[in-house]
């Protein structure tokens, strides 16, 4: 769909009157989708900042004004059109006061529907000018600052309050920025041993021959510079929690010390005789795949397998799009509580193009430019488009290209442009069932065009039908 386009969802298991309402906005020029459930219209918003939702009210399973209920946790900002065949007085007042922008008692005029949804669209974008928005955070799910309520990170919620209590080995495994000692944390903080201190070091960022005294500790004179004996993080965390975050960094010869305290428990300062033993739970992380690095001899099998014990993958952010505006209000609410200014209002435009960005960096990267736009806004109240970072801006902007790679001995250009188009025509009448107006539309194309068209790149009659 065209995030520059507004978009509306259609919800209602009728299929008559669900297509006609289809058809009838898709020609006033709204980008539509449909679905005959509210179960399938919850996926389809957990994917979509929709701007409007037009749904039946007797749906099979939960009603219409359920439906919208729980849109509306997700996005303030959606116009909800509620339609019935059984419409009463109280049922209207009731869609109202949980959020329906207006009410439609069948039979309806069809005409009647795109004039409610401009006049929604309008009102909703006067209020976006004069008030804040102030999106209703279901936390439930969370642990301390993690913020998710889509299905994966459910998961993994469920998941940490079950080992909390536990004091198995955790291996997280994320790209880098989705939150791992974050999680890592909550593991720790809701375990009997959140009394006790949590002690994390980056494998990665410390020199190796700095490494194995930070993780062990050093007697005095162990090497220059050891004047005293120091001891290590391992003993800093006895009784409570290490996190060993990008544990694939870790110099193959400090694996297998490594391995030992796995094993053993114990383990010798640098320098020193007497073997020190420990009561701690070891929580290791990494943005690296370690069974490939297994398989590359780069990473012991033995440790990967004793770390692996349970392991927690996170996944990155733009594999749950639908956790991105409860993100992006918990972050604007705290710059906006550091920098001292009013609260931010997030216009639709905006949402979209950071629901559809894919966000290579995950979620610090969505902090931080959250944060960069609250601060570039100053005292204005409203983030708009033009506040995006020039990277988002482009990526909004651009059509649909596909990357194709021209091998050394060069492509047939013209076979490969036919190919795509037949394959855009072949998308576009497969999403209108075979309505060669409505496919034409979706191409920004004359019918009488797509027609030569379909003739000319030879498709047949019942590929299009």
């Amino acid at each position: 769909m065209d995030p520059s386009r507004e978009q509306i969802l259609v919800v209602d298991d009728e299929e008559e009157l669900r297509t006609a309402i289809v058809d009838i906005l898709t020609l006033e020029g709204f980008e539509v989708d449909q679905s005959v459930s509210a179960e399938e219209a919850g996926e389809k918003l957990s994917q979509t900042a929709y701007d409007v939702l037009l749904t039946d009210h007797n749906l099979p399973g939960k009603t219409g004004v359920e439906l919208l209920e729980e849109s509306l946790v997700r996005y303030p900002e959606i116009i909800g059109i509620i339609i019935t065949g059984y419409g009463t007085i109280e049922t209207a007042v009731t869609a109202i006061k949980k959020g329906a922008y207006n009410y439609l008692a069948k039979p309806f005029k069809l005409v009647e529907l795109p004039i409610m949804v401009r006049k929604g669209l309008k009102e909703r974008q006067l209020r976006f000018e004069n008030q804040y928005l102030r999106k209703q955070l279901d936390e439930k799910y969370g642990f301390q600052n993690i913020i998710g309520t889509g299905r994966a990170m459910k998961r993994i919620f469920e998941l940490v309050d079950t080992i909390a209590g536990l004091s198995s080995t955790v291996l997280i495994q994320g790209e880098t920025g989705t939150g791992k000692e974050l999680i890592a944390k909550a593991i720790h903080f809701n375990s009997p041993r959140k009394d006790q201190k949590l002690v994390s070091i980056n494998c990665g960022a410390i020199p190796e021959n700095l490494l194995e005294s930070e993780l062990f500790g050093h007697v005095k004179g162990a090497f220059t510079g050891a004047v005293q004996t120091r001891i290590g993080r391992f003993e800093q965390a006895n009784g409570g929690t290490i996190f060993l975050d990008e544990i694939g960094n870790m110099p193959m010869t400090l694996q297998v010390k490594l391995l030992r305290v796995l094993q053993e428990r114990e383990f010798e300062r640098v320098g020193g005789n007497s073997t020190v033993k420990v009561d701690v739970r070891i929580i290791a992380a990494t943005s690296s795949n370690l069974e490939q690095m297994v398989k590359d001899t780069t990473f012991r099998e033995d440790l990967y397998y004793r770390l692996n014990v349970i392991p927690i993958n996170l996944p990155p952010l733009r594999e749950r799009r639908e956790d991105t505006p409860l993100l992006v209000q918990k972050f604007i609410e705290h710059f906006c509580e550091r920098h001292k200014l009013e609260l931010k209002t997030v216009s639709p435009q905006v949402m979209k193009a950071l629901m559809a960005f894919d966000w290579p960096g995950n979620v610090r990267q969505l902090e931080n430019i959250v944060e960069r736009m609250v601060a570039l806004t100053g005292r204005r109240t409203a983030i708009l488009p033009t506040d995006l970072p020039d990277e988002i801006q482009r990526r909004n902007s651009m059509n649909f290209v596909p990357l194709i790679e021209i091998p050394e001995e060069g492509i047939n250009f013209q076979n490969v442009v036919t190919d795509m188009e037949r394959e855009l025509i072949l998308q576009s009448l497969r999403r209108t069932n075979g309505n060669k107006k409505l496919a034409a539309k979706l191409l920004n194309l004359k019918r009488t065009t797509l027609i030569e068209k379909i003739k000319r790149i030879g498709l047949r009659e019942t590929a299009t039908a």
